[in-house]
C-alpha cells in the first residue's frame, strides 16, 4: 500500500508544475548569481527527489508513464521544429566540423570514460553515461529523451543531471577564458584573419524573430507534436527489437527526432513560440524524472560518476581542439563549438557574447544543430558504454 500524502496524478502534477515554475520565479524575480553557477534545472530535479523520497508524493503514478509516452515525444517534436541545418552550415562553414568532432569525442569519450569507473557504479552506470550523452551532445530535451529510449532509473538519470552540472561549473570558465588564449590559439590552429570577418557578416544577415505567438499557432504545435507521436509509436513495433539499447523506446524517439527534423524543413519551423513552449514541457519533464527517483545507493556513485565526467570532458577537448587544428577554425568558433555541444542553447550565446557579441545568432543555431544530433548520438555512445559495461 502506498503510504504517500498525494497520489493524485492531477495533484502530483500540480507540484511538479509548481516546483518548476517556482525556480524560475526566483530567478526571474531575484537575479541571485546563484543561477549562474547552480541553474534551475538541478533544484527543479532535486525538490521532487526530496518529495518523493519523503512520502510527500508517490515515486508510482500512471502520470509518470503517461508524460514519457506522450509528453516528452511531443516536445521532442516542437523543440526540433526551430532547427535551421542548411543556415548553421551557410554560416559556420568549417566550424561545424568543429562541433562535430566535439560530437565525436563526447560518442567515444563515453566507453572510455565508463571503463575506468565502471568498478564504483551499478549494473545500469552505462545508462546515466548515455543519458549525460544525451545533454552533451544537445540539451536537455535530448537528455530526457534518451533516459526514457533507454528505460534510465531514477536515480541513474540524478547521476547524469549531477554530472552535467558539475562539470557546467568547471567547463564553461574555460571556455570563456579560452578568449585570452586566441592570439595563440589561431596561430596553432593556422586560421585565416579573413574567416573571422566573413562568419560575422554573416551572422549579421540572419533572422531570428517569428513574430508574436497567437492562440493558433499553439494548437499547431499541439497537433504536430500529437500526430508525430502517435505516428512514430505506431511504427515503432516495427523495427527490429535489439534490447537493451534497442528497443521500442528507443525506435520511438529516432522516429520522434527524424519527424522533427523533417518537419523543420517545411513552413512548420516559422511557427512562433515553439523553443519557449518545448522548454517548458522539457523542465516539467525533468520534475517527472525526480520524482520517479530512488536515491538508495546515489551518494555512494556520485564521486566516481563525477570522476568519470571529468575525464570524459577532457576527451570532448581535445576532439575540439583536434578539429580546430584540422579544419583551420579559430577559437571563437571552437569555443561556440563546444559550448554547443555540452550547454546547448543556455550555454553557448553565452559563450559566444563574450568572444564576439556579433555570434551570438551562430551560437544559437549551433545548438539547434545539437538538439538535431542528439539523439542519434547519445544512443550510439550508450551501446558503446553496454558493449564495455
Amino acid at each position: 500500500m502506498d503510504n504517500s500524502l498525494i497520489t493524485s496524478p492531477v495533484g502530483i502534477l500540480a507540484i511538479l508544475a509548481g516546483v518548476a515554475s517556482f525556480f524560475f520565479w526566483l530567478e526571474h524575480r531575484t537575479g541571485w548569481k546563484l543561477f549562474s553557477f547552480v541553474p534551475p534545472l538541478l533544484f527543479i530535479y532535486t525538490i521532487p527527489v526530496v518529495f518523493s523520497n519523503t512520502g510527500l508524493i508517490t515515486n508510482k503514478s500512471p502520470l509518470y508513464d503517461w508524460m514519457g509516452d506522450t509528453i516528452l515525444p511531443m516536445l521532442l517534436v516542437i523543440m526540433l521544429l526551430d532547427v535551421d541545418v542548411k543556415s548553421a552550415i551557410k554560416v559556420m562553414g568549417k566550424g561545424i566540423f568543429v562541433m562535430l568532432f566535439g560530437t565525436a569525442g563526447v560518442i567515444l569519450g563515453a566507453p572510455v570514460a565508463y571503463y575506468l569507473v565502471k568498478s564504483g557504479l551499478g549494473p545500469e552506470g552505462w545508462k546515466a553515461f548515455g543519458t549525460l550523452a544525451g545533454s552533451w551532445i544537445g540539451g536537455t530535451g535530448n537528455m530526457a529523451a534518451v533516459a526514457e529510449g533507454l528505460e534510465t532509473p531514477g536515480a541513474e538519470f540524478g547521476l547524469a543531471v549531477l554530472g552535467d552540472n558539475i562539470v557546467y561549473l568547471v567547463w564553461l570558465p574555460i571556455m570563456l577564458g579560452s578568449r585570452m588564449a586566441a592570439k595563440w590559439f589561431n596561430k596553432f590552429a593556422k586560421v585565416n584573419p579573413e574567416r573571422i570577418r566573413m562568419l560575422e557578416e554573416s551572422a549579421g544577415e540572419m533572422e531570428t524573430d517569428k513574430g508574436p505567438v497567437q492562440m493558433r499557432h499553439l494548437l499547431y504545435m499541439i497537433f504536430l507534436g500529437l500526430g508525430c507521436t502517435y505516428l512514430a509509436s505506431s511504427l515503432a513495433s516495427y523495427f527490429p527489437n535489439i534490447p537493451p539499447v534497442l528497443t521500442a523506446g528507443t525506435w520511438k524517439i529516432l522516429l520522434i527526432t527524424t519527424f522533427g527534423i523533417i518537419l523543420s524543413i517545411t513552413p512548420a519551423r516559422n511557427i512562433p513560440g515553439s523553443h519557449a513552449l518545448a522548454m517548458a514541457l522539457i523542465y516539467l519533464f525533468v520534475a517527472n524524472m525526480g520524482a520517479r527517483a530512488d536515491i538508495g545507493n546515489l551518494a555512494e556513485q556520485a564521486p566516481w560518476f563525477v570522476l568519470g565526467s571529468y575525464i570524459w570532458i577532457f576527451i570532448h577537448g581535445g576532439f575540439c581542439i583536434l578539429g580546430a587544428r584540422l579544419f583551420h577554425v579559430d577559437v571563437h568558433s571552437t569555443a561556440i563549438a563546444s559550448a554547443a555541444n555540452i550547454g546547448g542553447a543556455a550555454s553557448a550565446p553565452v559563450v559566444a557574447a563574450y568572444h564576439n557579441q556579433k555570434l551570438v545568432p551562430v551560437s544559437i543555431l549551433m545548438a539547434l544543430l545539437g538538439y538535431a544530433i542528439g539523439n542519434y548520438g547519445a544512443f550510439a555512445a550508450a551501446w558503446l558504454c553496454f558493449l564495455v559495461s
